[in-house]
């Protein structure tokens, strides 16, 4: 531990580190949490990842991580697998002594591959659907063939010894086939499985209107996930319903606290306390001109939000404020434009009638704008959305 932030709170050191490998994505899912302002919806063209840090830079900033202390390693996207030095990278993982997770849309995974990643001693791959049937994973994932290839490399996944992790971000669109989801899982023997409801940044809180469940459509999955855990009784797999806090009174404890234990680095090397943070009216520094020590300690991006002292009220006097921090600072920008207000989920949020208006609006079914899949040709119209608020 280091000491100090701007209130002589403690520093740990990070533990998780988030290797955003690439925003390009074969799909274009509507909810995506990358930046709007970056598309990157249209695939694998070698301009679109022109500016992505290279094999050398990727292996020096896990080499300087795991100095500091970092002992998980997420490689993520977009979709990583469109990096073709993907195997070298888990391995350098696996040397370094990092347990070493995949989260991936399958899109691009091969049988062969997935040999590669064992060999190359990757300990996890968390393989995403959108939905229980191809009809709507297709029409949400943007692509016609989504499906069948999610099916064949997830069976691929578990027939070559991993743990069978599966993620289903639920929204509007999927939620009331939640049991059929459960359904698939089962059949798929998965171990694991992630039923996170979408929460809104980027692309998701453009088309917030087309996904926002009812509070009653969110009752009613949550009480068959519950059903389902207690049929199964531990001999099925582990079903993690994830529920989004628009239907809290108050915030969650958003990443453990600002850069307390989560580090990102994004395609271009720019880091992060969170995947969301880009989106923040904040310099953050980049691995290509510091050291990763450097930006955990003592960048102005990683110490802007440590700590208690930025707080405003009613965060600063809240006797919660060790639990939730104040909550989500993205979240806190991207609905009142000022990253160190409260969180509007708070019920003692002067701004809590956002979080209130929203949920009237998902009762009342109507959305003000098409949804927009996450791909260039919408970038423009998205951005146009966010600036309005």
């Amino acid at each position: 531990m280091h000491s100090t932030g701007s209130d002589s709170t403690a520093i740990n050191n990070p533990l998780w580190l988030l290797a955003e490998l690439t925003y390009r994505c074969p799909l274009q899912c509507s909810y995506c949490a990358n930046p709007v302002a970056l598309g990157y919806g249209d695939g694998a063209s070698s301009t679109e990842g022109a500016s992505e840090l290279s094999t050398d830079q990727w292996l020096a900033v896990f080499e300087q991580s795991r100095a500091l202390g970092a002992a998980q390693l997420g490689f993520s996207g977009g979709e990583p697998l469109l990096r073709q030095d993907l195997e070298i990278l888990i391995r350098a993982g696996r040397q370094l002594g990092y347990y070493t997770n995949l989260i991936t849309s399958g899109i691009g995974l091969t049988e062969a591959r997935i040999d590669d990643f064992r060999t190359a001693g990757l300990d996890h791959i968390q393989v995403s659907f959108q939905a229980s049937d191809a009809e709507l994973n297709n029409r949400i994932a943007g692509s016609r063939k989504a499906f069948a290839q999610k099916l064949a490399m997830a069976r691929a996944v578990k027939a070559a010894g991993y743990p069978m992790v599966l993620n289903f971000v639920i929204h509007r669109q999927n939620i009331d086939q939640i049991d059929r989801i459960i359904e698939l899982s089962i059949e798929l023997q998965a171990d694991y499985v992630e039923l996170a409801t979408a929460q809104y940044y980027g692309w998701a809180l453009v088309n917030r209107d087309h996904l926002l469940p009812t509070k009653a459509q969110l009752e009613r999955a949550e009480k068959i996930t519950n059903d389902y855990r207690a049929q199964l009784d531990g001999s099925g797999p582990k079903l993690i319903f994830v529920t989004p806090d628009y239907y809290e009174e108050r915030p969650k404890g958003c990443m453990n606290g600002w850069a307390n234990l989560f580090l990102t680095i994004t395609p271009d090397g720019t880091a992060l306390p969170c995947h969301s943070a880009r989106e923040l009216p904040i310099a953050f520094p980049n691995v290509r001109d510091n050291s990763i020590e450097a930006i955990w300690h003592r960048s102005n991006g990683f110490n802007h939000f440590r700590g208690y002292g930025w707080m405003k009220e009613p965060c600063r006097s809240c006797d919660e404020k060790e639990k939730d921090f104040g909550g989500c600072r993205c979240q806190a920008f991207a609905m009142t434009g000022d990253a160190a207000n409260a969180d509007p989920v708070c019920s003692k949020s002067p701004h809590h009638h956002l979080i209130e208006t929203a949920r009237e609006r998902a009762e009342q079914g109507t959305a003000a704008q098409p949804l927009l899949l996450r791909n260039s040709h919408n970038v423009v119209e998205a951005q146009r959305l966010i600036a309005k608020g």
